[in-house]
């Protein structure tokens, strides 16, 4: 693993800032931002190596020894970075989505469009077995749009379930954490839970904190589990089956679209922590049938400028593997 000095350090926790922001929007990929910025292989590779041989390490040459060897101070400075970008940016988003929802969904959906089409033109060679997974896919996550929750963010194994799955982002460039949050439900209650994380630190209010923490923590047991998990599988799936692979995950982006259209209908309500009354079950529902403005020119300006964003950091990755 490369040595670093302290400079070269601040600049792998700026580029994790970059990866949080990313992981907080759903249709951007963490891992994308990753590779764009050269690090991408780096931190598999980090992530691949740690098991209990650090304990072996630590008795037997020093805890320095171990955690040099481990590669973990360069683990440390870019999840630093993505925590305080997360932890700054999950109030602002929780803001937007209460004030400006349609725009902010419209910004969302172009997003996931065009990583609809990044994930989808991977794949090289179609055939039966290509199509048939893309179609069951979609048809499974537009199923899992339309059913209630699996659970709340109040819930802990839900919590464990949803950082589970979402860590998929980390290993897999084009695919966002935040967007199979969305899918099964957990991606607003997290957001908020982030939001009274930052809260409880900025106020040093402990009642907050330790509510939030607890949350927090249950989640990123989910991740660690699921990234030691999912790195396995996934490797030896794009070794194997990487056209296939690519066809499932296209597919469950477009199911999934129903989740972040725009303009929805509340069916059902839920009491949150706060006792708070808020959406639970909702309905994708035509602009005309909004009972508000649906600011349809201003959703499809939104729904362009995601879609550009996704399309210029394409264009940066792919110039940068030319390189």
């Amino acid at each position: 693993m490369p040595k670093r000095n302290l400079l070269q350090y601040i600049s792998v926790a700026a580029k994790g800032m970059a990866m949080g922001a990313a992981d907080v929007v759903p249709g951007v990929s963490g891992g994308t931002i990753a590779f764009i910025s050269g690090i991408y292989e780096e931190l598999i590779s980090t992530i691949h190596n740690i098991d209990l041989g650090f304990f072996k390490k630590w008795k037997k040459e020093g805890f320095r020894a171990a955690w040099d060897h481990y590669n973990l101070t360069f683990l440390l400075a870019l999840f630093g970075g993505v925590a305080i970008s997360i932890l700054s940016l999950a109030k602002v988003i929780t803001w937007l989505l209460s004030n400006h929802p349609i725009l902010v969904w419209s910004f969302f959906f172009g997003l996931v469009i065009a990583s609809i089409l990044y994930v989808g033109k991977q794949i090289t060679k179609w055939n039966i077995a290509t199509g048939a997974a893309l179609i069951l896919a979609a048809a499974i996550a537009y199923g899992i749009t339309l059913a209630k929750p699996l659970g709340t963010a109040e819930s802990t194994w839900f919590l464990f379930f949803a950082g589970f799955l979402a860590i998929i982002a980390m290993i897999l460039p084009g695919i966002s954490g935040a967007f199979i949050l969305l899918l099964i439900g957990a991606y607003t209650g997290l957001l908020s839970t982030l939001s009274q994380l930052g809260e409880g630190i900025s106020k040093m209010n402990w009642s907050i904190l330790s509510g939030a923490l607890m949350k927090v923590g249950i989640f990123l047991l989910g991740a660690i589990t699921g990234l030691k998990v999912f790195s396995r599988i996934l490797n030896w799936m794009f070794d194997h089956y990487k056209d296939l692979t690519l066809a499932i995950l296209t597919g469950f982006m477009i199911g999934a679209l129903n989740k972040i259209w725009p303009w929805k209908e509340v069916l059902s309500y839920r009491t949150n922590s706060h006792g708070e009354e808020v959406p639970f079950v909702e309905r994708s529902i035509m602009p005309t049938q909004y009972p508000e403005d649906p600011q349809i020119l201003y959703a499809v300006i939104f729904m362009i400028l995601g879609f550009l964003s996704i399309f210029i950091l394409e264009r940066v990755a792919t110039s940068k593997t030319k390189q």
